[in-house]
């Protein structure tokens, strides 16, 4: 149950923020919405305030803000709209104003991460400290005089403050002789190490060759608190971060060094919210923050249906000068809803794969019987 909570929680805060981008922008842009929903399907509830209903539908993966001179997959003709309604009709404005409003779903995503990111700084950075956990035999380490609890301090007089420090510096030192200034036991020695080249695998799976003198971690912490101004910079230095990985990961995916097998759907996402949920309230938002930037990046695929399938449409229009085929725009979005939805029976297969054994023990205990 705690799952499943979690999961319509994080659902419903990613759909809700990006519909709000959305309907914020076409308000600003003199634009008519009328229905803004949460989830896709028969209503479960809804109200109306002004010209905009407000729903709550039953199936929850989804969302949509319902826009003037805007249905779902037939794309409308300026002709087909009333003459009262042309002013606020979102077909009638230029190919930027639309783009602008499209755009703002994975831009308040991203925004969305960056605030949560901001926020959860406020409460301190964890440092992983440069202390040696143990020592691996037969290597540039254990050759050199290195102990288990030393703690590094610089490396070639660059003061050193964390272990992910230490590890770029050595990772790119292979076979450069590298002086370390060692806090051993209170007292401050010096030793002289070169890293040699070893092969490692990147998080996507790829070899690569990099310096290593064959130390682990202690696996110290510490909370270093931060000023308001450096919480701001460290939002948006996280965002960025994550952002770069998500789309170097899809790349990465579509050059086949990363799985598909490794793409995940809704069990995943509500058995990695449930996880974060027992974690507690920051890794929920953290949680949050890292899939509102994969929802960001997603929906800016130049794929029809999705807003970057929307957005190419608007950059052909704006180039051309003219309006494109609405046929043959209709025919896209059917084409691309298509691959929406062999993408999510694809994501549904990869999770039934991996929590089959999960699945199975749930069946089980609904009906009440081992087999």
């Amino acid at each position: 149950m705690n799952t499943v909570i979690s999961f319509l929680i994080v659902l419903g805060v990613l759909i809700f923020v990006h519909e709000l981008g959305h309907f914020l922008l076409a308000k600003w842009m003199g634009v008519g919405v009328l229905k803004f929903s949460l989830g896709f399907g028969p209503k479960l509830i809804g109200w109306k305030r002004g010209e905009t209903e407000y729903v709550i539908s039953i199936f929850p993966l989804g969302g949509y803000v319902k826009m003037i001179g805007q249905e779902d997959l037939k794309v409308q003709s300026p002709e087909e709209i009333s003459e009262e309604d042309k002013e606020r009709s979102f077909i009638h404005k230029s190919p930027a104003r639309r783009a602008a409003i499209v755009a703002a779903g994975p831009v308040f995503n991203l925004l969305l991460a960056f605030v949560i990111f901001t926020i959860v700084s406020f409460n301190g950075i964890h440092i992983n400290l440069p202390q040696l956990g143990e020592i691996a035999e037969g290597t540039p380490a254990k050759a050199a005089g290195f102990m288990k609890d030393d703690i590094i301090k610089s490396i070639d007089e660059k003061p050193i403050k964390s272990w992910d420090e230490m590890v770029e510096i050595v990772r790119k030192s292979t076979g450069k002789s590298l002086l370390f200034a060692v806090e051993r036991e209170g007292k401050q020695i010096e030793i002289r190490v070169i890293p040699e080249t070893k092969k490692t695998k990147t998080i996507f799976g790829e070899e690569k060759e990099v310096g290593q003198i064959g130390v682990m971690n202690a696996g110290k912490f510490i909370v270093e608190k931060i000023n308001p101004v450096y919480a701001v910079y460290y939002g948006a230095l996280e965002t960025w971060r994550w952002t770069e990985l998500t789309v170097v990961g899809l790349v990465k995916m579509v050059q086949g060094v990363v799985s598909v097998k490794e793409i995940g759907g809704p069990l995943m996402i509500a058995d990695m919210a449930g996880k974060a949920a027992s974690a507690g309230v920051l890794s929920v938002m953290i949680f949050i923050a890292l899939v509102s930037i994969n929802l960001a990046i997603i929906n800016l695929l130049p794929v029809p249906i999705l807003d970057g399938g929307h957005l190419l449409f608007f950059a052909i229009e704006g180039i051309m000068g003219k309006p494109l085929d609405l046929k043959k725009m209709e025919i896209a979005q059917r084409i691309g809803l298509a691959i929406i939805i062999m993408l999510i029976v694809f994501t549904l297969y990869n999770d039934i794969m991996r929590y089959s054994g999960q699945i199975l023990d749930f069946f089980r205990m609904v009906i009440g019987y081992s087999v």
